[in-house]
């Protein structure tokens, strides 16, 4: 009588074929889900630290206004300049740098547009106040000062 052998039973593999297919899924969800920064900043910054703070709800309404003594000194002096987007202003051009953020957001958020001040901490108190009095000529009521601590949850 012949002798059959068994044969071991393989299991079957785990199949690949959709893990390309994984894969980019997720790499296209990090890239559409992911926040570059939107702006180069051309001054220095070392925000002054706070006790007190407040997160806040919705960014999209937020423009900022950076101030501080410039990185490249060579071509803008070491006068503290103030930074609007991409582009230094003399605080003059902000009542035109306000309105134009205003006209990029919907018409019902336009009256909530918040400008949030992020100044040196070793900036003197003259050009900062130059630029609040620019929004208050603006109408730009919401303003805020950046500064690092700890965040107070309401």
């Amino acid at each position: 009588m012949s002798k059959f052998k068994k044969k071991p039973k393989s299991e079957p593999g785990i199949s690949t074929a959709s893990l390309p297919d994984i894969v980019f899924m997720l790499l296209f969800f990090f890239m559409v889900t992911t926040v570059l920064r939107e702006q180069e900043i051309l001054v220095e910054q070392k925000i002054p630290s706070a006790t007190q703070l407040q997160k806040l709800q919705k960014k999209t309404l937020i423009s900022y206004i950076f101030i501080g003594k410039p990185k490249n000194t060579s071509l803008f002096g070491v006068e503290p300049r103030v930074q609007a987007n991409d582009a230094l202003l003399e605080p003059s051009g902000i009542r035109q740098w306000v309105n134009q953020e205003r006209d990029m957001l919907p018409e019902a958020d336009r009256g909530l547009i918040t400008i949030s001040i992020k100044a040196d901490r070793d900036v003197k108190m003259g050009p900062i106040s130059d630029v609040q009095y620019e929004l208050r000529e603006a109408d730009a009521r919401r303003v805020l000062y950046a500064a690092i601590g700890k965040v107070v949850k309401d």
